[in-house]
């Protein structure tokens, strides 16, 4: 399943999941995508190197979150909400690796990723994959589509990894994670990664006015305590809200001194 909206793309503006792209090692972006995380990413200690370590250990993040909830949890469906151009494991091939009855629903507005989402739609025989054009600050939309593929009365897990820094206080961030969580049953789980400027301080203050110079999109990069919020009422999964890297680190991914993330990221558990 997929919406089809009419698809514009337009190659002189920057774009937030382009550039993580870019960071990422992928081929799916711009010159201008590159122009801006080259500049942008100058401001940090080890430059553009730095930024890519980050996004790698974010999306390493995401790969152990899916496996915990398909594995330990037992999570069965799963809503990735800001789910960005297709680069490396997805949730699906992780959840089903674990799981192959997994049935996953990614989510995002962007055009581009609408244009690749074909590599989100394979699954295993057992399971479901679908893709939802929509956005997040539209939950009423996203869950009305999902449900489609997803029992709602059965436990989910809600996904938001690199996508509420994207969403302006203007638009309520911290009530449209709790409308998503109150719409699915208890068992379910959300999971979390947020860019912050508690970590390199007068870096990461320099790299939030630039991007809220050069991209479309606004940047929040929020604090502990901020993060912390969207976790309201659920039950945190050890070890609670931590830098990306230090989240059950595994063989192969940077441990607590070696390498300070600046990214939070957090399970919490639907009581």
């Amino acid at each position: 399943m997929s919406d089809n909206p009419d698809i514009a793309i337009d190659v002189n503006v920057p774009n937030a999941a382009r550039v993580y792209d870019y960071l990422l090692g992928g081929v799916t972006n711009f010159e201008i995508d590159r122009q801006i995380a080259e500049r942008n990413n100058a401001v940090l200690p080890g430059g553009i190197d730095s930024a890519r370590a980050e996004v790698r250990a974010n999306r390493a993040f995401l790969a152990r979150a899916v496996r915990y909830l398909a594995g330990e949890a037992g999570i069965r469906q799963f809503l990735d909400i800001g789910t960005g151009i297709p680069t490396g494991d997805h949730v699906h091939s992780v959840a089903q690796a674990v799981a192959p009855e997994s049935r996953i629903v990614y989510v995002d507005y962007d055009p581009i990723v609408l244009a690749h989402a074909h590599s989100l739609l394979t699954s295993s025989p057992e399971g479901a994959t679908a893709y939802v054009h929509g956005d997040l600050r539209q939950p009423d939309h996203i869950l009305e589509k999902a449900a489609d593929t997803l029992d709602l009365s059965q436990p989910v897990a809600v996904i938001l990894v690199g996508i509420l820094y994207l969403v302006g206080d203007g638009d309520d961030p911290f009530g449209i994670v709790a409308k998503l969580m109150d719409a699915v049953p208890s068992g379910s789980y959300l999971v979390v990664s947020h860019m912050t400027k508690d970590i390199n301080t007068e870096a990461m203050e320099q790299l939030a006015e630039l991007l809220n110079e050069t991209m479309p999109e606004p940047f929040v990069m929020r604090s502990h305590a901020e993060v912390s919020r969207f976790f309201d009422g659920l039950e945190p999964v050890d070890p609670g809200l931590v830098q990306v890297a230090q989240w059950r680190p595994t063989d192969g991914t940077p441990g607590p001194t070696e390498q300070l993330t600046a990214y939070y990221a957090g399970i919490a558990r639907k009581p």
